[in-house]
């Protein structure tokens, strides 16, 4: 008997139960400081939203940087050519409830410069992400700090300052992190 799940077939069970993926995440940063945000909710919690970075699962036989390029595609509409990834800058375990199911995700993640603002399309969504995202903003460390939703990773803002001056090289580990 298979257990059905609300969760992509990308999410599978570990021998503790929790349903579980790798994803990798992009940092898309302009030349203001400014890094592309989403904002989304949990169908079974939409009186909360947090805002979070691009990116998604990694699928089977998908390099982590492959993943990002197509994530960044999808999601936002912007095609960044192979070699423009640096990092990975961070990497955390984020463990956090998710269509009433607890979910472990091992998140990488890789920032991306461009020198504007550009503007970003939704026509890339799946079904689901237009059910759970609702908006998309570039957003400062000073702008994440200021407005009152949460922000995943919750180190978000002081890594937008870290790296608006360059990457100095070192993968900051974040650890594991319950996002509740």
């Amino acid at each position: 008997m298979s257990i059905t799940s609300a969760l992509g077939d990308d999410w599978v069970p570990a021998p503790d139960g929790v349903r579980e993926r790798s994803a990798a995440r992009v940092l898309l940063m302009d030349d203001a400081g400014r890094v592309l945000v989403m904002r989304g909710h949990d169908v079974n919690q939409p009186e909360r939203s947090w805002w979070f970075t691009v990116g998604g699962g990694i699928d089977a036989g998908e390099t982590p940087e492959q993943a990002a390029l197509r994530e960044t595609r999808e999601e936002v509409g912007i095609d960044l050519p192979a070699g423009t990834l640096v990092g990975p800058v961070l990497t955390r375990t984020g463990i956090f409830d998710f269509y009433a199911e607890t979910c472990r995700q091992y998140e990488v993640f890789y920032l991306a410069r461009i020198p504007d603002a550009v503007e970003v399309t939704a026509e890339g969504w799946t079904d689901a992400e237009r059910e759970l995202l609702d908006e998309m903003a570039w957003l400062t460390a000073a702008e994440l700090r200021a407005q009152p939703l949460e922000v995943f990773p919750p180190e978000l803002p002081e890594v937008i300052d870290h790296l608006v001056a360059g990457w100095d090289g070192e993968v900051r580990h974040l650890g594991e992190q319950h996002d509740d």
